[in-house]
């Protein structure tokens, strides 16, 4: 009796330990709706850091848009296979991630941030790989995603009445991006803010510079109506530039009215440093905004 009592025993314990591998990859399978639980749980530590697994895991985790856990193993794979014919693809999917993660432009502009250096890495590392143009097109697509992205806050900062930010926003947009789409209305939302700041000249500036620059802009049309309403006059400043320096700039950065209260020894801050302070029309100290900075 006590022989058979223990022989029941061991085929219960052993049922239980034949049954439990196979509940915990259903378990696995289950969880992992679409994709292949194999490349998630190995047997071996070789297998499981195999280039190809590693790869699949990366692109499962892409697929559920775990992409912090995509980007991980993106990462690590470049660190242990440097020289595989995968790595320029895991290089370039890592900018593609990062992508991914930057959706809206009312985001934070850091994953765009991170997505061009990942482009940048590409080209710069695996120069001439199929990825090499394709990590150009994704430049372009970045960079006019950012543009976009200050547009947005900088009328942000229009609608709230914060006309000097604004206008620090808007001029930084078209100094850094003078050949992206927004650029047309980022000028024209500088003429605005100048104007609504009191300074009509450079308002006027501004749009002069906008029509001769961008002609055929949809902003141009809403540019000659607002410079028809403040005069029309054409701006001495600029009449006595040559062309090749309206097509360039649009008057020197210490001329412009919020860093008029400046003393004449005293020289004016650069746009776009963060903490540099300014001095409007009215005396007025205030904080210039960095590119990629909410302030």
């Amino acid at each position: 009796m006590i022989a058979l009592s223990c022989l029941l025993v061991a085929q219960s314990f052993l049922a239980a330990c034949s049954t439990t591998p196979k509940d915990l990859r259903g378990a696995v399978k289950q969880a992992l709706t679409g994709t292949d639980e194999q490349i998630f749980v190995e047997d071996t530590a070789e297998r499981y850091y195999h280039p190809n697994v590693m790869i699949k895991r990366g692109e499962a985790y892409v697929e559920k848009e775990e992409y912090a856990e995509a980007l991980v193993e993106y990462s690590r794979f470049l660190e242990m296979y440097r020289n595989h014919v995968l790595a320029p693809y895991a290089a370039f999917r890592i900018g593609e991630v990062h992508l991914k993660m930057g959706r809206s432009i009312d985001r934070d502009p850091e994953p765009i941030q991170k997505a061009i250096a990942a482009f940048e890495r590409v080209r710069k590392d695996f120069p001439g790989s199929r990825y090499d143009a394709q990590s150009l097109e994704k430049l372009e697509e970045c960079h006019n995603w950012m543009a976009e992205m200050h547009l947005f806050v900088g009328r942000f900062y229009y609608r709230r009445g914060s006309y000097l930010a604004a206008a620090h926003r808007f001029e930084q947009i078209f100094k850094t991006y003078p050949d992206r789409p927004v650029a047309p209305d980022a000028l024209y939302f500088l003429a605005m803010s100048h104007h609504e700041l009191g300074a009509d000249d450079w308002a006027r500036a501004d749009l002069t510079l906008l029509l001769e620059k961008y002609p055929n802009s949809s902003a141009a049309a809403d540019g000659k109506s607002l410079l028809a309403t403040l005069g029309g006059a054409y701006p001495p400043l600029l009449a006595q530039k040559s062309d090749s320096a309206i097509a360039s700039d649009a008057g020197p950065v210490s001329s412009r009215p919020y860093t008029s209260g400046l003393s004449s020894n005293q020289a004016a801050p650069p746009f776009g440093s963060l903490g540099a302070s300014s001095v409007s029309p009215t005396g007025q100290t205030f904080t210039a905004c960095r590119l990629g900075a909410w302030c």
